[in-house]
């Protein structure tokens, strides 16, 4: 008896990159709150933390964005 391999929508590889990016999407939403938190507290040096944090999630966002891009297209980086 042969047996088949289940059909999916997306690779494991893809579906990874996919929870990644959407793990830091709801990052780079939740500091907008956790900056405001820090700017009503008066504590500039939080503020400027989350927003650097912000920022590197951003960049790190985007790099996820295009190895999605290429593994989508291509099937593989």
């Amino acid at each position: 008896m042969e047996t088949q391999t289940p059909r999916r929508a997306v690779s494991d590889l893809e579906y990874n990159l996919l929870t990644v990016l959407q793990n830091k999407a709801e990052a780079i939403k939740a500091y907008d709150v956790y900056i405001r938190d820090a700017r009503q507290a008066n504590s500039q040096p939080c503020a400027q933390l989350f927003e650097k944090l912000q920022q590197m999630d951003i960049e790190c966002a985007q790099e996820i964005r295009h190895h999605l891009q290429e593994v989508m297209q291509k099937g593989r980086m």
